[in-house]
């Protein structure tokens, strides 16, 4: 063989080799359900992507699809993600459920992580956060706060981990005052900057000076902002730019340290089957600045209730608590257990009106 052909050929195989090196990225994909850029659920996430990137530099790459749709269109997303070579997919909305499982099934070599979910298989983990953990501190604000005495809290879907949160919120207003009462509007909705501002508009046209949402854009804040005298609470996301007023405070999602530990155990093949389920102890769930608009000593309180959740001393489903129909829910000293809390479908006593079917 001459000696131009050796080198040729070597040459060849290097570049094959380099070529393969090269591919040997771990491709992590996420399914968002509204734009990176709306200021609150998947701003939050995609900053968990971006710190996956500034973790691993490039032994990974990411992609994602924005603004899918809850059902057939997001199973749709994620069978082009798997068959593109992704080794690890993150859904990031409850209604990705059911297509995460059922696109899981066919690509069992790709590892999947549902978020807010509760169906799991062997390549299927699923990940929350205590949201009520931080609802529990908005509400003590809030409770101390209103004038008006009139709550208001724009729902998006009658899911557990909204009603959690609404439940959550209302107990510890009404441990601060008596006289509180809730106004709950449903969106039907994650993110639509029209409706959550409408929705917002209703409840202080019906006498809410205190806004709280489990919706996703920063609409309301602006509404809120726009009628005066209002106070809000950012969602998932700090929503700094409306502090001091009318966001006195936020619950932030930090998704970030759980995705870079994720893909490091698939990386490493660590990675097995797990359900994830942390708060603001584990740093999942912060609570953004407490601003000067809201008094000191109301401050000193809510953090002193922050402190007591993260070290485990106080649960904010404690007892004695009935259901909305009168009937016993827990007992003095009595704390709700993990399974009461994931299927809970039912108001804590004293909300008014129904839940959606």
């Amino acid at each position: 063989m001459k000696l131009s052909t050796l080198l040729a050929s070597a040459a060849l195989a290097i570049g094959l080799a380099g070529g393969a090196y090269a591919d040997d990225k771990t491709k992590v994909g996420f399914v968002f359900v509204g734009p990176v850029g709306d200021g609150g659920w998947t701003y939050e996430h995609n900053q968990g992507r971006l710190a996956v990137e500034a973790e691993f530099g490039d032994k990974v790459e990411t992609v994602f699809v924005e603004n899918v749709a809850e059902g057939p269109d997001s199973e749709r997303v994620m069978t082009q993600m798997a068959l593109d070579g992704a080794d690890l997919i993150f859904t990031t909305s409850f209604g990705y459920m059911d297509p995460t499982i059922n696109v899981a099934a066919k690509f069992p070599n790709v590892k999947f992580e549902h978020a807010t979910g509760y169906k799991r298989a062997d390549n299927v983990s699923t990940y929350s956060a205590r949201f009520y953990e931080g609802r529990a501190i908005q509400g003590h604000i809030a409770g101390k706060m209103t004038k008006s005495n009139i709550i208001g809290y724009i729902g998006s879907f009658p899911i557990p981990e909204v009603i959690r949160g609404i439940n959550s919120a209302y107990i510890h207003a009404k441990k601060v005052n008596p006289d509180v009462e809730f106004k709950i509007v449903w969106a039907y909705t994650w993110f639509d900057p029209a409706k959550e501002a409408d929705a917002a508009k209703v409840l202080i046209e019906q006498g809410a000076d205190v806004v709280l949402q489990h919706t996703d854009s920063t609409a309301p804040q602006a509404a809120a902002q726009e009628a005066g005298n209002v106070i809000t609470f950012g969602q998932a996301s700090d929503m700094a730019q409306y502090a001091p007023m009318p966001r006195v405070s936020s619950i932030i999602d930090d998704w970030a340290p759980y995705y870079v530990a994720r893909t490091k155990a698939v990386m490493d093949g660590t990675w097995t089957s797990t359900d994830t389920w942390d708060g603001i102890g584990a740093g999942m769930v912060g609570i953004g600045d407490i601003t000067d608009a809201v008094p000191a000593d109301v401050k000193a309180e809510a953090l002193a209730l922050k402190a007591s959740i993260a070290d485990g001393s106080y649960h904010p489903f404690t007892g004695p608590l009935k259901k909305q129909d009168g009937s016993d829910f827990l007992a003095d000293g009595e704390t709700a257990d993990d399974g009461t809390l994931a299927g809970m479908n039912f108001y804590v006593e004293g909300i008014t009106g129904d839940i959606p079917n």
